[in-house]
């Protein structure tokens, strides 16, 4: 099963990406983990990403392809993988396009999460919240300033892959504001159906 998860900050991705590597036994994949373990392995891609973050540059759209192409070859990822956070715009979508084609595989389904902005900001909020009253630390991410300025960078560089991905139908869509068990269960319906138009299509 190999997955793109999309949609905005605070949609839930993650959650859910925890119970389909537990469903799936395939790995989760972020660009952040991918480019630290690159990084810590020394090889030659991370050797590359090393040197640009040390100067206190940005990671380019070429580094970044190339890690996630070296991490897809591992033994770990034969059976599938998640991909969470990646691609973040039109440009590595291509890439994505052009690293599976390479290897004769593909993209089994696009879960584009559907939220409320509003109510997401409010979750934010709420999370911010019930950590303070827990004694725990606040998460950066959990501030209403912080959150809608990632909100927009998402909305002006990654929403464009709905209608990307729409076009080449691999889009399917999970309502993210529901209950996590609801969406995990829409998520489960959808693959069901995802894996027997392929087995028809076979």
């Amino acid at each position: 099963m190999r997955l793109i998860l999309l949609g905005p900050p605070g949609a839930g991705k993650g959650t859910q990406a925890q119970r389909l590597v537990e469903k799936y036994g395939i790995p989760q994949l972020s660009t952040g983990d991918m480019l630290r373990a690159a990084v810590q392995a020394g090889t030659e891609v991370g050797k590359r990403a090393k040197a640009v973050m040390d100067a206190g540059e940005l990671v380019s759209d070429a580094i970044v392809n190339a890690i996630v192409a070296e991490r897809i070859d591992q033994p770990d990822c034969t059976n599938g993988f998640i991909l969470d956070g990646y691609p973040r715009t039109l440009v590595q979508a291509d890439a994505v396009e052009s690293m599976l084609a390479e290897r004769g595989i593909a993209l089994d389904a696009v879960i584009e999460f559907v939220v409320d902005d509003k109510a997401l900001v409010g979750r934010i909020v709420k999370r911010a919240d019930d950590a303070k009253a827990a004694g725990q630390p606040v998460r950066k991410d959990d501030n209403p300033v912080v959150f809608e300025e990632r909100l927009r960078e998402y909305y002006k560089k990654t929403a464009p892959l709905i209608g990307y991905y729409y076009a080449k139908r691999s889009l399917r869509s999970v309502d993210g504001m529901a209950p996590v068990d609801t969406v995990t269960a829409e998520i489960e319906a959808l693959l069901a159906a995802v894996t027997r138009e392929t087995v028809t299509v076979k």
